[in-house]
């Protein structure tokens, strides 16, 4: 018969024991799946640096306490489905799909694993939500898309250029998802301004010499650029051509204007990115997706480029001066 003492020696032990093994166990390493179509320079980029950015802002440590898996697309957007694949197959905790191509091919790949979207464009328009307010099924994060924000730029154009007599062109990609919204938008709201736009469309490097080629014959007063992927990528070329025909331009994204355009108006899309964390960090600690809302931009940006317009000839009124948010010269 086992004694008395000898029991409570025994649970006495495990008493000691039981909090040194709990304090020994390794906590979780998030595995954090990440998915952009564009080319990586030096395997990273500016909006993972944004999200990495956001991340360390909530105390989270690369190595320590999550891992990123990230995929690039090369610019390819065909290549998008196979590498969210990838990462489900790789069993990641979440997956940061970052723009609207990125989402739709997450989406298909999985309906289980949570995907936090930091600049999807129409994600209800697009079916990848069913509301702002509730998305539902495994997907959430922010949207890009604001009632005002299209009709400001070509108020913007109308400010400068009270007089433009001819269409203002939109250069933009239709087989990019979501941004037949965005061009619908700005389309539908021209003539409250007083202007009206011409639709120039690109779907890929070679159709842009034609598109360019096309704008050179026909000599609009003014371009608005809506930014995608593959935008993005050709916009040392956009730029230059535009500043070679004394063409005032307009883009959605500052990186243009730090490329040498003109002006930008648009969501701060790196404040975008570094947000998306905190989804991240809330659905790794156990929220779903379905019940986290969508949010929209807080935060949009101004950026004027003194060097364009003094090569263009155009002298930026003083009220656009004092609203700019930043000014390049």
């Amino acid at each position: 018969m086992v004694s008395r003492r000898r029991v409570l020696v025994a649970m006495g032990a495990a008493a000691i024991f039981r909090p040194l093994t709990a304090s020994t166990q390794q906590p979780k390493v998030a595995r954090i799946g990440y998915l952009q179509p564009v080319t990586p320079e030096n395997d990273t980029s500016r909006f993972l640096e944004d999200f990495r950015k956001g991340l360390r802002e909530l105390g989270y440590v690369e190595g320590r306490n999550f891992r990123l898996e990230a995929r690039w697309g090369e610019g390819k957007l065909e290549r998008m489905p196979a590498l969210a694949a990838e990462l489900v197959r790789s069993k990641v905790d979440v997956i940061v799909a970052v723009s609207s191509p990125s989402v739709l091919a997450a989406k298909q790949a999985t309906k289980t694993i949570p995907i936090v979207m930091p600049l999807s464009s129409d994600p209800v328009g697009d079916g990848l939500v069913a509301s702002l307010a509730r998305p539902g099924g495994n997907i959430t994060g922010l949207s890009l898309m604001t009632p005002d924000s299209g009709p400001k730029r070509l108020q913007l154009l109308k400010d400068i250029f009270p007089k433009l007599a001819h269409p203002v062109a939109v250069l933009w990609n239709p087989d990019y998802v979501g941004m037949r919204a965005r061009f619908r938008e700005t389309e539908g709201e021209a003539p409250a301004v007083g202007l009206v736009v011409q639709s120039v469309e690109i779907r890929d490097s070679g159709e842009l010499e034609r598109a360019l080629a096309t704008l050179d014959r026909e000599r609009p007063d003014a371009l608005l650029l809506l930014a995608d992927p593959l935008t993005v990528s050709q916009r040392l070329r956009i730029v230059e051509f535009a500043t070679e025909q004394r063409l005032p331009a307009i883009y959605e994204q500052s990186t243009f204007v730090e490329a040498g355009g003109l002006m930008s108006y648009g969501p701060d899309v790196d404040e975008l990115v570094r947000r998306a964390a905190i989804y991240v960090d809330k659905i790794l600690k156990g929220a779903k997706p379905a019940d986290l809302p969508i949010q929209q931009p807080e935060r949009f940006e101004l950026v004027l480029n003194l060097k364009c317009a003094k090569a263009l000839g155009i002298t930026f009124p003083q009220t656009l001066l004092v609203r700019a948010d930043r000014i390049i010269e």
